[in-house]
């Protein structure tokens, strides 16, 4: 892909992020500082279009992300630091442990979805699946369709089986699971670690969002989590 491309990739997908709207040349225009006459980003567009980046929903539409444009997005990502003053809520929360380590983490799941404005879950084996900031979820416009609400719904349903065949399967980094790979919704991004605590306790914790989440925010504080929960 060609830098100038991959410049157009990005913007694209970090305005659909934060918009879940079409994305047109226009804007790239304004925004890229390409110095690209608008005839020249409508033909990359249509290049990236073609070898499977992105598409263009509606014929007079712009363009948004495809699962392989995201793909690309994520390899590609440079870690982004969350300021210090938004993770320490999470530190504060953890310390709430005074019903038991499961409450504390579950207190910590509840803060990281604020955080996140998506869904946490967290599994304690053995087929012990909690989760917390459904709100968040199902008010992202994506779920307004009935199919994509009643898959994600299912989902929920068989969460402990689907947790259960997740924890035998990861390893110790974090993992990022979108599209097809994501075993709760194929329509979803998934980012989740393991974790190891006190006392041999360890279990899975992750923030579940539309494929359109904030990877590089969510990433960051999926990290920090491990690194709490560890210590």
């Amino acid at each position: 892909m060609k830098a100038r491309q991959k410049t157009i990739l990005n913007l694209i997908i970090k305005e659909y992020i934060k918009t879940a709207e079409p994305v047109g040349s226009a804007w790239i225009g304004k925004k890229s500082g390409l110095k690209l006459s608008p005839a020249t980003i409508r033909n990359e567009m249509t290049e990236l279009e073609q070898d499977g980046y992105l598409r263009q929903p509606h014929t007079s539409a712009g363009r948004v992300p495809t699962e392989k444009g995201f793909r690309f997005f994520i390899d590609n990502l440079k870690e982004k630091d969350t300021s210090k003053s938004k993770l320490k809520p999470l530190e504060v929360a953890l310390r709430q442990n005074e019903d038991g380590r499961e409450v504390a983490v579950k207190n910590l799941a509840k803060m990281l979805a604020e955080l996140a404005a998506e869904a946490v879950f967290v599994a304690f084996p053995p087929q012990n699946t909690y989760y917390t900031g459904l709100t968040n979820l199902f008010s992202q416009p994506e779920f307004a369709s009935q199919k994509l609400l009643s898959n994600l719904t299912e989902a929920f349903d068989t969460m402990d089986e689907k947790m259960e065949q997740v924890f035998e399967d990861m390893g110790e980094e974090v993992q990022i699971m979108i599209g097809e790979d994501n075993p709760f919704a194929s329509d979803c991004g998934a980012i989740f670690v393991k974790y190891h605590g006190p006392k041999s306790s360890e279990g899975v914790i992750g923030i579940l969002g539309p494929m359109r989440m904030d990877y590089e925010h969510n990433i960051s504080l999926i990290k920090h989590i491990k690194k709490l929960l560890t210590e």
